[in-house]
């Protein structure tokens, strides 16, 4: 029982799931409704308030993380080899995630089980930083989804606007993100186990 006197560390505590990348458990840091920017603070595994949200560009779905992976090395190579252009590496933190949903999620900090379908490789500062995009296990409407074909171009087209302009302020420079490809179910696999593996050389 004194195990449970302790919160397991959402990046290191909580397992990746048995069935990955088929099903992997995620932890969600921000949902839509959030006017505040949250994500996990490395080192204490609690959620930390970044930034607020100062403009009207709001996440479009569940935003976290997956526990246990680590963007590295096998992350960059892969997207040097997808993508053809200079990546010097991945961005050094957990592969991010987002997750479609039809029910109304209140808050973060919150564990789920979701179904990869795609992904999208985005270059930042020359860095990868891939956004896997998932499904809800279970979700009434998204949850038969199995690839990123079943997704209609409005919901791609929204993902992929969020990522272009979400670091962008009115009146100042904007931030360059290259927004190389929207991928399918069996690169986000790929992707993940990629991510997987950077976690365990670097953590063991």
């Amino acid at each position: 029982m004194n195990r449970n006197f302790y919160k397991a560390h959402p990046w290191h505590g909580i397992q990746i799931g048995q069935n990955m990348p088929t099903i992997v458990n995620t932890f969600i840091e921000i949902v839509p409704t959030d006017t505040v920017k949250y994500e996990i603070d490395k080192e204490s595994g609690y959620l930390k308030i970044d930034r607020p949200q100062k403009f009207s560009n709001i996440v479009p779905a569940l935003y976290g993380f997956v526990p246990q992976t680590y963007c590295d090395e096998l992350i960059a190579e892969l997207a040097r080899e997808k993508s053809g252009k200079v990546i010097t590496k991945g961005d050094g933190d957990p592969l991010d995630i987002l997750v479609l949903s039809e029910r109304t999620i209140t808050h973060g900090d919150i564990i789920c089980e979701s179904i990869p379908i795609g992904g999208i490789r985005m270059i930042d500062k020359g860095e990868a930083d891939d956004k896997i995009i998932a499904v809800l296990k279970g979700d009434s409407m998204y949850g038969k989804w199995t690839d990123m074909s079943d997704c209609p171009k409005e919901i791609i087209d929204r993902l992929v606007h969020y990522f272009l302009t979400y670091k962008n302020i009115p009146g100042e420079i904007n931030v360059a993100v290259d927004i190389d490809e929207v991928y399918g179910r069996d690169v986000a696999h790929e992707v993940i186990r990629k991510a997987r593996e950077d976690y365990r050389n670097m953590f063991g």
